[in-house]
């Protein structure tokens, strides 16, 4: 391991920092992570849980989401079914919430260390994230508002795990004659 904890915190913000802008969120948005402190630390997903690296991905992404006012979502494992641990009032109304308490091999380090630092954590089966990010191959797709739209960090991996990212867009519809509103798009309006 020719990396830190520290190093791992830096990586998790710089990652963070660069998504939520290129995504353009803003207050009470969404933001879910996926991460396996596993493949952070080299090891196989689900084989070398580390409480230390979630700790230090936790902080890094909570020290850009914070202040800006997005919530941040935590996809669990597989264990849980990839259910997420969120803050409650990110919720809708009328969201209905799971009887589930990540611990740090049924359900993830990541997600244990949300719930255990939220203000007013709970458990949902899916949640429909503005942007999100997937450290070591977790699959978050499942927990993004369709449609989702990769986005390429400057920044590859964290840790050892490799970083995927992606933001969503409202869906195009209307065909050849419609007009369609570049601000929501994040630019990727169809020519």
């Amino acid at each position: 391991m020719n990396f830190t904890y520290e190093d791992i915190r830096q990586q998790a913000k710089t990652a963070a920092e660069e998504l939520v802008k290129t995504a353009r969120l803003k207050k009470g948005d969404i933001f879910v992570v996926g991460c396996s402190s596993s493949e952070i630390m080299g090891q196989r997903i689900g084989k070398g849980s580390d409480i230390n690296a979630a700790q230090a991905v936790y902080e890094g992404v909570m020290s850009v989401l914070e202040p800006k006012g997005i919530f941040l979502a935590a996809q669990c494992c597989e264990h849980l079914n990839r259910a997420v641990v969120v803050e409650k009032e990110a919720l809708l109304p009328g969201t209905e919430i799971a009887n589930a308490v990540p611990q740090p091999h049924a359900g993830g380090s990541f997600a244990t260390t949300m719930y255990e630092h939220a203000r007013c954590p709970v458990t949902v089966e899916e949640i429909k994230a503005d942007a999100g990010m997937d450290i070591g191959d977790t699959l978050i797709g499942m927990q993004l508002k369709k449609v989702a739209v990769p986005v390429r960090l400057a920044i590859k991996k964290i840790g050892e795990a490799n970083l995927v990212c992606a933001r969503t867009r409202p869906k195009f519809i209307g065909g050849s004659r419609a007009v369609y509103d570049d601000a929501l798009s994040g630019g990727d309006i169809p020519r």
